[in-house]
């Protein structure tokens, strides 16, 4: 790739754009010699050397790997058979169909019984209140999840039938999923107290046996339904299977995280979304790691919690939400460096592509300029990530996802559906399935098929906009749906956003679509600013001054609103279909049940712009 890798690290706090270069291209950061020595892909060589084999041979590559986890029955036929190709008929994907497993009995039973890791700390729990701290061990997880089990056998559940789950960031949440594992019911995490037919724990476990035996299940049985918010905003029910996600999450914990034994591993998610199903639960437990769960907020008591507990715990892997890492930005370095965070080695990004100026500060102040960032690039349908830094093999770039994951082969094609090689931007596709990719959509295949295959048959359509720069890398430019095309010319939401909270002022910004008489669409920006500084024409003004000069006049936008708060998913995820309802004063915003606070919806529609600024 003739990649110019440079050594030198920042060790100003300068803006994005000197540090960066435009767009966040012109500088790299080689992974620390330290971290490269013990890694399990130690350099950008070895990684292409695995990757070329993941990607061509398949069969091969993901049957070494299934080989670690216990099967009573190897996959007797074809270890992958799939259709990506409407054209050809139903889309379908099966990885070791046949083979008979349990993902509960691979994560507990194989880690207590054959890695003899029943005395090792599966979860430290801190509750939201400092001081409410507890702790539970491989054996006592196997215990107790065993006695859910019985509990769920005992009110009649069986394999293939739904279970839904009602609980806060605590140790029974993880219970109750691998319980519903452990018997072949399929979980899904959800929504509010149902006072009719929902049941209290402790009621149940009082007098449940200890000792249950796994349900035996198919690779290609169901495990979960996630439930996604889709762009008209009814939510579809995502759903992964057992034997290919268990491989997958697995395989990708260990790499992108640089997992070792020793290893504290955090995931600051809500297991209520797919990365707390992958990396709080599923990934972190096949490998018998010991994790941080979190009940709490970032900045309860005060806004260096997050740094408190990376010291209580000696977390040396560390993985949030730009949302997250941009909301601390606002207090300054201080609560961040009051506290030692020497036993991080590992730093990781999620949910969104990340800004620039974000990723220099998260290594800069939070990772102390020695910690590799790993920003993942992937989603509820994919079960795990597909483009990714490897800590100890790739050079970074701040901004960009970087490169595939193993059994990863991503394209770019344009509008007709043409396959564009090198430098590029357009649509991104995969063109060969992965064990952790979904496979249908619940009670639903026919959307299943028009949501992801349709547009381009032959190719996953991930729905998000992507460019490939002259190095390889890709870099993504978000939602297909949140492009903008002003007066011709199509515009990058994240590309404006990230120009946005380059300003000092600007913690978090959002951008959308307005009709315009002229232009036929313009920029409505929403702007959340860091603490201490005030909205006003002034600010208006540099803003879009640093908008024309970082991407041209043609992204001035034409309102700017200020916004305390904005629409975001449990995951953190900005709402920008809500937004654009906001943006137009139409009050018709369809299915908002997934969204953390209904009030900060009220507030931006009382505070919107009635002209253009």
């Amino acid at each position: 790739m003739g990649l110019p890798e440079e050594r030198g690290r920042s060790g100003s706090g300068s803006r994005a754009q000197e540090e960066a270069g435009a767009g966040g291209q012109a500088r790299s950061w080689s992974p620390p010699p330290e971290v490269s020595r013990s890694a399990h892909v130690p350099s950008l060589q070895r990684y292409r050397e695995l990757h070329r084999r993941s990607v061509e041979e398949p069969r091969e590559f993901w049957g070494d790997i299934a080989k670690e986890f216990y099967w009573k029955t190897p996959c007797p036929g074809p270890f992958l058979r799939y259709n990506f190709d409407v054209t050809k008929g139903k889309i379908f994907i099966e990885w070791m169909k046949g083979a008979i497993t349990n993902i509960c009995y691979n994560v507990l039973d194989r880690n207590v019984h054959e890695k003899k890791l029943g005395d090792k700390v599966a979860f430290y729990w801190e509750g939201n209140e400092p001081g409410e701290t507890t702790q539970i061990t491989y054996h006592e997880l196997l215990v107790q999840v065993c006695q859910f089990s019985n509990v769920l056998r005992k009110q009649g559940i069986q394999k293939g039938d739904r279970v839904a789950i009602y609980m806060p960031m605590i140790p029974e949440l993880v219970v109750a999923m691998l319980a519903c594992a452990r018997i072949g019911a399929l979980h899904s995490i959800v929504i509010s107290w149902n006072q009719g037919i929902d049941l209290w724990w402790h009621e149940l476990m009082q007098e449940a046996g200890d000792e249950c035996e796994p349900e035996w299940c198919d690779a290609e049985d169901p495990l979960f339904i996630l439930y996604t918010s889709g762009s008209t905003g009814k939510p579809k029910g995502v759903v992964h299977t057992v034997g290919g996600y268990m491989l997958y999450v697995a395989t990708t914990f260990k790499y992108v995280f640089d997992f070792h034994a020793a290893d504290v591993f955090w995931c600051t998610a809500d297991i209520g979304w797919i990365t707390g199903h992958s990396y709080v639960t599923y990934g972190p437990l096949a490998n018998g790691a010991t994790s941080v769960l979190f009940e709490g907020i970032p900045t309860y008591p005060d806004v260096s919690r997050l740094w408190s507990i990376v010291d209580k715990y000696k977390v040396t892997k560390f993985y949030t939400a730009p949302t997250a890492i941009r909301l601390l930005m606002k207090f300054g370095d201080e609560p961040v460096t009051k506290h030692s965070r020497a036993t991080l080695q590992v730093l990781g990004t999620v949910g969104e592509p990340i800004n620039p100026e974000a990723w220099l500060w998260y290594h800069r102040v939070v990772g102390a300029q020695r910690c590799p960032i790993v920003d993942t690039f992937w989603q509820t349908e994919t079960g795990g990530h597909m483009l990714t830094p490897l800590p100890g093999a790739t050079p970074m770039k701040p901004g960009s996802a970087t490169f595939p994951f193993f059994g990863v082969a991503p394209a770019i094609l344009n509008e007709s559906g043409e396959e564009l090689e090198g430098e590029a931007e357009g649509y991104l596709v995969f063109k060969q399935p992965w064990p952790g990719i979904m496979r249908t959509v619940y009670g639903n295949h026919e959307r299943f098929e028009t949501t992801y295959f349709k547009k381009f048959p032959g190719y996953y359509v991930t729905g998000d906009g992507c460019r490939r720069d002259q190095d390889g890398y890709y870099w993504i430019t978000g939602r297909i749906d949140d492009m903008l095309n002003v007066s011709g010319h199509l515009l990058s939401t994240a590309e404006v956003e990230s120009a946005l909270v380059e300003h000092e002022a600007v913690a978090e910004a959002a951008v959308v679509g307005h009709p315009h008489p002229v232009k036929g669409e313009c920029l409505y920006c929403f702007v959340t600013l860091c603490d201490g500084h005030n909205f006003s024409p002034k600010l208006t003004e540099e803003l879009k001054k640093q908008i024309r000069e970082k991407i041209g006049p043609i992204a001035t936008p034409d309102y700017i609103q200020n916004a305390p708060g904005l629409p975001k998913t449990r995951s953190g995820k900005i709402m920008r279909r809500v937004l654009r309802k906001i943006a137009q004063n139409d009050h018709d915003l369809g299915d908002t049940s997934t969204v953390a606070d209904p009030s900060v919806i009220s507030h931006l529609f009382s505070h919107r712009c009635l002209t253009i600024q």
